[in-house]
């Protein structure tokens, strides 16, 4: 019989975890699970249980929005003994659920969880915080930690959208000089973007449209400072789009980059908000925790890192990593 630990967020999007927790719990006893049920208390304590009760546990289940699943991998990650990990997601966009298409009904959520397997997946650092799926900075950035959580519940992904339209009036940029491998650029910022995700803030493949989950390698994004209204409309476009030819945008794939600034930046992680520092350094730690997935999603992803094999060949790699003799092991 496997040790379940299934933390949940009962504030999370409208709060309607609370009416599917019994269902839950009868999907996981039915499988043969023991459950131990916590409640989070508030801010940072899913990654307090997670860190000192982790190792008791084959399985920890974090229910909650992305922020949530945030803190559960922030408790494990430190860990000798690492837990298999599920996600039930409740949040309001649940950007993470979307790269192993996990069922928004809970109960089926969880289902899958139980019969699930294994997959290895990416986890990012952020000046030694860890993150799931995309840190981020800039004019697109705030948006997600700086619209209320009650708005977020009554509009969704619509609430982001609004806030990001208020803020074009007031677009503000960074010096900064970004330095991974041998490259490094100077230039003055609106936007960046580091991901290891098919979807952030609900919107598919504005990451792009190579994105393995599991090569040891983000995708970067950077926008440079528009020097006209028509030049913005170009990066507004080429974002909609999912075009990146645009000159204003600079994208890459990396293992690890470091970002310094001429005065302290605003940085996301997860959608929550990260801190603000002139200097950062983001790690990749490829392949770090197992999170059980659908088997058919899990042959899906794998199919798709094949295929990268041909693809990452036009892209830009900058990296202290052998990407050639990563992904032929993927291949194979």
């Amino acid at each position: 019989m496997e040790k379940v630990l299934f933390l949940y967020n009962s504030h999370a999007g409208k709060g309607t975890i609370k009416d599917a927790l019994s269902d839950i719990v009868e999907v996981l006893v039915n499988a043969d699970y023991e459950v131990t049920i916590h409640s989070t208390k508030g801010r940072g304590d899913a990654t307090t249980v997670a860190r000192e009760r982790g190792e008791d546990y084959d399985i920890i289940i974090a229910s909650g929005g992305d922020g949530t699943l945030s803190e559960v991998i922030n408790g494990i990650m430190p860990l000798d003994k690492k837990p298999y990990v599920g996600f039930i997601p409740a949040g309001t966009t649940n950007d993470f659920a979307m790269n192993f298409k996990i069922p928004k009904d809970k109960p089926d959520a969880a289902k899958a969880i139980t019969l699930g397997k294994p997959y290895a997946y990416d986890i990012g650092a952020f000046n030694g915080k860890f993150f799931n799926y995309v840190t981020s900075f800039g004019l697109f950035a705030a948006v997600s930690y700086s619209t209320p959580q009650t708005l977020k519940n009554v509009l969704g992904r619509v609430a982001y959208l609004i806030e990001g339209s208020m803020s074009l009036a007031h677009i503000k940029s960074y010096k900064m000089t970004v330095s991974c491998g041998d490259m490094k650029v100077t230039d003055e910022f609106i936007f960046g973007m580091v991901s290891n995700a098919k979807s952030v803030g609900g919107f598919k493949n504005v990451t792009g449209k190579n994105v393995a989950l599991n090569d040891g390698l983000f995708e970067v994004m950077l926008v440079s400072k528009p020097k006209s209204i028509m030049e913005f409309r170009k990066i507004v476009n080429s974002l909609i789009t999912m075009d990146f030819s645009c000159d204003n945008i600079l994208k890459f794939k990396t293992n690890d980059l470091v970002v310094d600034s001429e005065e302290e930046v605003d940085w996301t992680l997860d959608g929550e908000f990260g801190g603000s520092v002139t200097h950062a350094e983001i790690v990749n730690h490829p392949q770090a925790i197992n999170f059980l997935v659908d088997e058919n999603i899990i042959y899906e992803l794998e199919h798709e890192s094949e295929e990268l094999t041909e693809k990452n060949k036009n892209e830009k790699i900058f990296s202290s990593v052998d990407e050639e003799a990563f992904l032929e092991k993927l291949k194979n």
